[in-house]
């Protein structure tokens, strides 16, 4: 992910109002973190496999698991996606904290990465731990059940239309 300046370029590991930032963003991926996994747990400790509560008309709080990716992708893959998802994660993880640091203050940027890392996180946490990632989230309509999903999946999915957005904003901002 090539970005332009930050706002007050630093050599790495220097202090400064950039680097309080940083803390700014890792601390907003930790309050997503934890959120997804006090959810999960919750879920964990009063739901059974397939267990469902309808809540209104096209929304129920369900338990599933998921061996794959989104939408279940490579779901049925005879278990090593487990460990390659974990290590997409982690890899993942390392390069948004480096992005982070490079770019602490691009508000919009930063915003998105911190969100995705959270749910990154919080999804690798899952498969190291169960095997699997928690899901909960179940949205329907007129019989057609979206794939559950769970915070983590809506923190990952709000950064990415953020990063959208920021670079839409940035291309605008470059004419």
């Amino acid at each position: 992910m090539a970005r332009g300046k930050s706002a007050a370029p630093r050599r790495p590991g220097s202090g400064g109002a950039a680097g309080a930032s940083l803390w700014g963003w890792m601390g907003w991926a930790l309050v997503v973190l934890l959120a997804d996994q006090f959810t999960k747990t919750m879920i964990l400790g009063f739901y059974h496999l397939g267990d469902t509560t309808p809540v209104t008309g096209f929304f129920n709080i369900v338990r599933a698991h998921n061996t794959g990716a989104a939408f279940s992708f490579l779901a049925a893959a005879g278990g090593w996606q487990r460990w390659f998802f974990t290590a997409l994660g982690v890899a993942a993880a390392v390069f948004i904290v480096w992005q982070l640091r490079a770019h602490a203050g691009q508000k919009l940027f930063c915003f998105a990465l911190a969100s995705i890392l959270g749910g990154a996180v919080g999804n690798v946490i899952d498969r190291v731990v169960h095997g699997y990632v928690v899901d909960f989230l179940d949205f329907h309509w007129h019989g057609w059940h979206f794939p559950a999903f769970n915070v983590a999946d809506s923190a990952i999915t709000v950064g990415a239309a953020c990063l959208i957005l920021d670079e839409l904003l940035r291309v605008r901002r470059a004419r």
